[in-house]
C-alpha cells in the first residue's frame, strides 16, 4: 500500500507540472526529467517528424547529447520514421513494435545516434497528427536498464494523455516567455477562442477571437453568461470536464483532450481545457475567479496519407511497409539494403511479399499505386 501511495503521490506531482508547461514552457526539460524518472528510462524528448520527407524539430528533451544531432544526421535513413507514423494517437511502441530488434541493430541510426550515447530502446506515443507529419513524448532506456518491459509501459500510459493536453494548449497558446506565466495580457492575440470560466461554467473572461465566436453562435454561445454548447452531446462532455477541472489536475484525468464541439464535418471544432486550479497555474485562476481555461480551435483535416492508406488497405507488416517507401524514395535493392541496413536478400524477400500482396509485378507499379493514393487537394 505504501508503494502505490508514493507513486500516487509522485504521479500527482508529476501530472501537476506537465499542465504547468501549458504556460510555462521553460519548465518541460524538469518535466521531461521527472516523467523519465518516473517512467524509468534514462532521457526524453518530445518532438516532431514529417514522414514524408524525414525531416523534424526536437521542441523540448533532457539527457541527450546536441553533439549527435539526430534531426541533422540520421533523421533521414531512420527505418522507423513510417512505422510510427501508422500508430494511432495515445498509442504507446517500442522498437520491438517498430522493427525487428536484431535490424535495429543494424542501422545507422542505432550504430551512430544510440550507442554512442548508450541507448537500447525507445518508448513512444503519438501526441498529434497531419496528414504528413505526427508529434511524439518518446522515453529512452539505457544498457542497464534494459528493454522496454510491461511495467514502463503501464507508467506511459498513465501521463501521457496529460503531456499530449499541455502540449496542444502550448501550441495553442504559444505565448512569449515573460507572458505566459500568468495568462494575462496576450490573450487577445491568439487566433484561438479564449474563455476562462467558473466551475458553474460562467465565463469570467473572453479573448477577442472567443466573443467573436460568441457572436456567431455555430458551435457555443452564452446563456446568461454561462459558456453553453450550442450540441448538446458536446454541451454535457463540456460541462463534465469543467466539473473535473475543479477537483484538479488528476481529477480532469483523460476528459477534455481535443473534445469535439459539433458532430458536422464541416463545422469541427474543438476544445481544450486546462485546469487552473493548482501548479502555477492556479495564479492566473485566482486572478480571474477561473477553474479552467477553454481554448477553442476549428479542427485541421484529418486526411490519411497515402502510406497509410495502402499499408491499410493491403495489409502490409512494418517491415513490408518500410522497404515500400525505400524503394520509392532511393531506388533500387542495393540502395535499399543499404539505406535500411539490411541485407539484399531481406530486401527481396519483403518485396515478393509485396508483389504477392498488391497484385503487381514491378517496383515502377509500386511507386505508380502510392501515386495513385495520393490526395489530389494536397500541396
Amino acid at each position: 500500500m505504501s508503494d502505490m501511495t508514493s507513486e500516487a503521490d509522485i504521479l500527482s506531482r508529476l501530472i501537476g507540472d506537465i499542465y504547468d508547461t501549458a504556460l510555462q514552457p521553460t519548465l518541460w526539460r524538469d518535466v521531461l526529467k521527472q516523467a523519465s524518472g518516473f517512467v524509468g528510462g534514462s532521457a526524453a524528448a518530445v518532438y516532431s517528424k514529417n514522414a514524408v520527407r524525414k525531416t523534424g524539430i526536437e521542441r523540448y528533451h533532457w539527457n541527450l547529447d546536441p553533439a549527435y544531432d539526430y534531426f541533422g544526421r540520421q533523421a533521414r535513413f531512420d527505418p522507423v520514421t513510417v512505422t510510427q507514423f501508422t500508430f494511432a494517437v495515445e498509442d504507446i511502441y517500442s522498437i520491438a513494435d517498430l522493427i525487428p530488434y536484431q535490424e535495429f541493430l543494424q542501422t545507422r541510426v542505432y550504430k551512430e545516434w544510440a550507442r554512442p550515447q548508450g541507448f537500447v530502446d525507445h518508448l513512444a506515443a503519438t501526441l498529434d497528427k497531419s496528414a504528413t507529419s505526427f508529434a511524439l513524448f518518446g522515453i529512452f532506456r539505457n544498457e542497464q536498464q534494459g528493454l522496454v518491459d510491461d511495467e514502463m509501459r503501464r507508467r506511459m500510459r498513465l501521463i501521457v494523455p496529460h503531456v499530449r493536453r499541455a502540449a496542444l494548449i502550448g501550441n495553442v497558446i504559444d505565448l512569449g516567455h515573460d507572458k505566459s506565466a500568468m495568462l494575462v495580457d496576450a490573450l487577445d492575440t491568439l487566433t484561438a477562442g479564449v474563455f476562462l470560466v467558473d466551475a458553474r461554467c460562467g465565463i469570467v473572461f473572453a479573448n477577442v477571437a472567443g466573443q467573436a465566436l460568441l457572436g456567431e453562435g455555430h458551435v457555443l454561445h452564452a446563456s446568461h453568461g454561462v459558456l453553453t454548447m450550442v450540441d448538446a452531446q458536446a454541451g454535457r462532455a463540456f460541462r463534465d470536464a469543467i466539473e473535473a477541472a475543479v477537483g484538479g489536475d488528476l481529477a480532469i484525468g483523460v476528459r477534455g483532450i481535443a473534445l469535439p464541439l459539433s458532430p458536422q464535418p464541416d463545422r469541427r471544432w474543438l476544445a481544450h481545457i486546462l485546469p487552473l486550479t493548482s501548479g502555477a497555474r492556479q495564479a492566473a485562476g485566482l486572478t480571474y475567479a477561473a477553474v479552467a481555461a477553454v481554448f477553442v480551435r476549428k479542427a485541421a483535416l484529418d486526411t490519411p496519407s497515402p502510406m497509410q492508406t495502402v499499408a491499410r488497405l493491403y495489409r502490409l507488416t512494418p517491415s513490408e511497409l518500410r522497404v515500400l517507401v525505400a524503394i520509392i524514395e532511393v531506388g533500387g535493392v542495393s540502395a535499399v539494403a543499404e539505406a535500411l541496413g539490411i541485407s539484399e536478400a531481406t530486401v527481396k524477400t519483403h518485396l515478393q511479399h509485396l508483389f504477392e500482396k498488391t497484385g503487381l509485378r514491378r517496383q515502377t507499379d509500386l511507386v505508380k499505386l502510392i501515386a495513385g493514393h495520393a490526395n489530389p487537394l494536397s500541396d
